[in-house]
């Protein structure tokens, strides 16, 4: 048993292994593989897919309606008793006419023909009837038919644009969190720096301190000046992995796989990514392309209601076969067909105005669209220009920023070679430290802040499109 039991486990555990190999899988990316996987994986693309394939169908369904429709129809009734009929007398008054006629006399003298007669009770039919039908139809003109026929089209065309609209929704999400991951990365990597400095720093103010050099009061501020580092580290640490997963979940990628971003932060040059805005025109936003495609639906759902005052023409045939007899077997033997062709013609009279108001609604709506359109081109403009700005804006600020940086990063090298020949304080080399890293914080804040400017930018511009 022990050699059996020692395979079983030995397979068990090598499944599971693979399983888990199969399940997480490492992926080195850069924005434009985020965004393919994203296209090919995310649920709401997916399903905005499955919308448009839904419309699609819709339109053939609509076609189908103006197609001939064939429909069979197969009855069997057994009469458990034959429906009675009541029949006017036909006989009883003609009996009665010849006996009056010849005078015949009953027991209590002459016959004479009663007021009422009633009816007879009769039976027709057979007890087993069985019918087959064949019916055909097919509609030769109807207004509204034609006019929904060319809306489900551009319904079609509306769904199409839905699911672009959803992926340009898509590449702005992602991308935010695409360069929320980069700038993490970068920052941390510059703490990672800053630790190591202190480190250092830490190291030679404990070695003057044992010397009789340096204070103890001065190690301990560096110490200080080290924990806040190091905690700090840990908190940017955890935001990395936090934006790490909700790039992967953007994505529609599973959090079980490893996402590395194969690009830094040196890579961008904001200088050169100041677009042009001439030439530039907010109709080409999906979104105002969604607003024609909804007018366009609209007129024709006004052309359909006032369609509705035209008659409709349809043309149908139907071809069946009818057996009837007492016995169950014969009902099959001998068939009697009815079969005919007609053409239906249905002309709307009166609605009671229903048709007329209708019809106001559908303009209603046409003119509310058309306002739509109008103020989304003016909120589109506004957006546009206030991207634009928002842009500069945080681009000089990065700018700024910089400066300040290479600043604070000079008065901290200078602060501690000071410090070092004996000329400076431990407290000038700590506020140095506090002034470096402050810097960074607002160095790194204003490029993730230009990045998601520039972003919206893009997206403002139709360049997402």
């Amino acid at each position: 048993m022990k050699p059996l039991l020692t395979l079983i486990m030995t397979g068990l555990l090598t499944t599971g292994s693979a399983l888990a190999q199969e399940r997480a899988q490492v992926h080195v990316f850069k924005l434009e593989d985020c965004l393919s996987y994203a296209y090919e994986h995310q649920n709401t693309i997916l399903n905005a897919k499955l919308d448009e394939q839904t419309a699609s169908a819709k339109v053939k369904e609509t076609l189908g309606i103006g197609l001939p429709q064939v429909n069979g129809e197969a009855n069997f009734q057994h009469f458990m008793d034959i429906p009675t009929t009541i029949i006017p007398d036909f006989i009883s008054p003609a009996v009665y006419g010849v006996l009056e006629k010849e005078g015949v006399e009953g027991n209590n003298g002459p016959i004479t023909k009663p007021s009422e007669f009633g009816g007879v009770p009769a039976q027709f039919g057979t007890k087993n009837t069985f019918t087959a039908t064949l019916s055909i139809s097919q509609l030769l003109f109807d207004g509204t038919y034609l006019m929904g026929l060319k809306a489900a089209k551009v319904y079609k065309e509306l769904s199409t644009k839905n699911v672009k609209r959803t992926q340009i929704d898509t590449k702005e999400a992602v991308s935010k969190a695409y360069y929320s991951v980069i700038v993490n990365n970068a920052y941390l990597n510059t703490v990672e720096i800053s630790i190591e400095r202190l480190r250092e720093a830490y190291k030679q103010t404990e070695a003057l301190n044992k010397s009789g050099f340096a204070e103890k009061i001065d190690v301990e501020r560096i110490k200080v000046l080290l924990n806040n580092a190091e905690t700090q580290k840990k908190t940017i640490k955890r935001l990395s992995d936090l934006n790490a997963y909700l790039l992967k979940y953007q994505m529609g990628m599973p959090v079980t796989d490893s996402l590395v971003v194969n690009q830094k932060l040196e890579d961008m040059k904001l200088d050169a990514m100041m677009p042009s805005l001439e030439g530039v025109n907010v109709e080409n936003r999906i979104e105002y392309s969604l607003l024609q495609t909804q007018k366009r639906l609209l007129e024709y759902d006004l052309k359909r209601y006032k369609l509705a005052y035209v008659p409709s023409v349809a043309a149908y045939a139907s071809f069946g076969q009818t057996g009837q007899n007492n016995s169950f077997i014969k009902t099959f033997e001998k068939f009697f067909p009815t079969n005919l062709v007609g053409v239906r013609f249905s002309i709307p009279l009166w609605s009671s105005g229903q048709r007329q108001q209708r019809i106001n609604m559908a303009k209603f709506n046409l003119t509310k669209t058309e306002n739509d359109m109008v103020n989304l081109k003016n909120t589109l403009n506004l957006s546009l220009k206030n991207a634009a700005v928002g842009f500069e804006n945080n681009k000089d600020e990065v700018d700024n920023q910089n400066r300040n940086l290479e600043l604070a990063r000079e008065v901290a090298r200078v602060t501690k070679i000071k410090y070092n020949q004996g000329v400076g304080s431990s407290l000038e080399v700590t506020t140095a430290e506090t002034d470096l890293k402050s810097a960074e914080n607002n160095y790194y804040t204003a490029v993730y802040s230009a990045i998601l400017s520039w972003i919206e930018l893009q997206k403002a511009m139709g360049n997402f499109n």
